[in-house]
């Protein structure tokens, strides 16, 4: 039945989504659950708004700087064939805060955030510490999963809002230093450009990704293998996985917002 290998191999594929699927929900429909059982461990909870917030702020500051430099370059090159460079404050500030803004802080978190959840929890899965918090009577998915999937769900709408604005401003060093607009009349167009939907779409985008990307890497560090090659594995796929689910989700949340 060599004819019919393709068709088992792609119904495998298939069904194997759906149970991972399956999996990932329940995963996170149990972490939401427990936001409404006590115990609730706040130590843990600090700690992770101080390792996803504070200690992002420079990765975040310096990507979405000299993002917000070059698009104002490239709109400019891009509009001068049409002789509509005034166009550059406007589209750099909507191009920032509707997509590239989130967008972008969300993958950094994805890259930064991620893989340092999974890494943790699947070397305290591969040194027994999570068996040992069993022991100790410590539901692992409300001491370790819970705090951080809270954690960046609150405070990476911040960053998003810190990373728009220093985007926009990366936008409007380049478009006055570089490219000759005055200062106030570059404000003035950013200001008057935006509405509120644009900045409210921004922060639950950043809610969502920031949401995506704790329980990829809660999940993938709770399923981790043992030894290091299952550390680096359960890594590698939080990460992946996050990463895409945040550019499908970033897509979603556009159609809801402006499909219109």
């Amino acid at each position: 039945m060599k004819v019919l290998s393709p068709v088992a191999s792609v119904g495998r594929s298939t069904f194997g989504l759906i149970a991972a699927i399956g999996r990932v929900t329940i995963f996170a429909a149990t972490t939401l659950l427990n936001l409404f059982r006590p115990p609730f461990y706040w130590r843990e909870f600090l700690s992770a708004l101080m390792t996803i917030g504070y200690f992002s702020l420079p990765v975040v500051g310096l990507t979405t700087l000299f993002t917000g430099g070059a698009l104002a370059l490239q709109i400019f090159a891009g509009s001068a064939r049409f002789s509509a460079e005034a166009v550059v404050p406007q589209i750099v500030a909507i191009g920032m805060v509707r997509e590239l803004g989130p967008v972008l802080v969300g993958l950094m978190i994805a890259a930064r955030v991620t893989s340092s959840i999974a890494a943790e929890i699947a070397t305290m899965k591969v040194t027994e510490q999570i068996d040992a918090l069993v022991t100790l009577s410590t539901d692992p998915m409300r001491y370790l999963t819970l705090p951080r999937v809270l954690a960046a769900t609150l405070v990476v709408p911040l960053l998003v809002a810190v990373g728009d604005t220093i985007g926009i401003f990366g936008g409007y060093l380049v478009g006055t230093g570089r490219l000759g607009f005055n200062a106030a009349a570059y404000l003035t167009n950013t200001v008057d450009f935006l509405e509120q939907t644009d900045i409210v779409s921004s922060l639950t985008k950043g809610a969502a990704f920031g949401f995506i990307a704790a329980l990829m890497g809660c999940y993938f560090g709770m399923r981790s293998g043992r030894g290091a090659q299952g550390v680096g594995q359960a890594t590698k796929s939080a990460v992946v996985a996050a990463s895409v689910l945040i550019l499908a989700a970033n897509y979603a949340l556009t159609e809801v917002f402006f499909s219109a």
